[in-house]
């Protein structure tokens, strides 16, 4: 028995699921590079489908937070628990590269400017403990990073619409082929 109507209900699943990650990440003001690199595929055989969502690597870090190594957010912003994990990302020994938030700063108007030119910002510049880099650096290592949720939220969402919405199309598939079988 082909599950047509069934297929195509999975496949808006995924795509929803997408594009809704992708809405989220536009209000983060993010680079736009993690948004770029979601994806799905799909894959069916005679038992089963199997949807498998791909982001860049640091998308997992984005969306379930990170534990700081001395202080911890609260409530909605907390670290999250990963699918595959006991516990939160959590920071121990290691800040995270500084050489990485040089773009970020630019592009968050954090850079120093001195008559609207850029100044130093870079360690071999202003020295390694002044540098705008290593501080924020420090900071995202004690404090962490906020779960955005942003792409957890719209899965959980379409996840519980998917099995209704999948009901549906089953009993409509079964109902078509009902029909042909009539002719």
């Amino acid at each position: 028995m082909q599950l047509i109507d069934v297929k195509k209900t999975i496949e808006k699943f995924a795509s929803t699921v997408i594009k809704e990650a992708k809405e989220n990440l536009k209000t983060k003001n993010s680079s736009g590079t993690l948004a770029d690199s979601l994806k799905y595929t799909f894959t069916e055989d005679e038992e089963r489908f199997l949807i498998t969502f791909w982001s860049e690597e640091y998308g997992k870090y984005v969306d379930k937070g990170v534990e700081g190594a001395k202080t911890i957010y609260q409530g909605d912003e907390a670290p999250i628990k990963p699918y595959d994990r006991k516990r939160p990302y959590k920071y121990t020994n290691k800040i995270p590269p500084p050489s990485k938030l040089d773009k970020w700063i630019v592009r968050k108007g954090l850079a120093p400017r001195q008559k609207g030119k850029f100044t130093g910002r870079k360690i071999d510049t202003v020295g390694f403990a002044k540098s705008i880099q290593f501080l924020i650096a420090k900071s995202i290592w004690s404090k962490g990073i906020k779960a955005s949720k942003y792409f957890t939220t719209p899965l959980e969402n379409e996840y519980e619409k998917l099995g209704e919405n999948i009901i549906k199309q089953f009993s409509i598939s079964i109902d078509t082929i009902g029909d042909e079988s009539k002719n």
